[in-house]
């Protein structure tokens, strides 16, 4: 069993050269009991974007804070607080911060898509 908060966690910088202004916190994975997923909250900042990339799994995502747009197989799409995506394994994809705040999302995935 596990409770926490958020607030408590210490942001990671995402370093990767397609990367900018983005870090992600871990909140909750295998080493707090949930065996085969990790829960993370990802965070952009101003003019902010992740990788464009692919990969072998699906993941899921909330938006918590902001706007921003999901890239997904050549299509931009606008996203913003309350929104939720599903993104299937194989798929290109990349979120960018489309505001002037911060735009935070949760992304879940199998613990094997969790680069630390």
């Amino acid at each position: 069993m596990f409770v926490g908060n958020e607030k408590d966690l210490l942001a990671t910088a995402m370093n990767h050269p397609e990367v900018k202004n983005a870090s992600m916190k871990v909140l909750i994975s295998p080493n707090e009991g949930w065996p085969d997923y990790v829960m993370r909250m990802v965070e952009l900042d101003k003019d902010g974007y992740s990788p464009k990339h692919v990969h072998a799994w699906p993941h899921i995502n909330y938006v918590v804070e902001g706007k921003g747009l999901l890239h997904m197989d050549g299509k931009d799409t606008p996203v913003h607080t309350g929104s939720v995506a599903y993104v299937p394994a194989g798929v290109l994809h990349q979120y960018q911060n489309a505001g002037d705040e911060k735009f935070r999302f949760i992304c879940i995935v199998p613990k094997e898509g969790h680069v630390a």
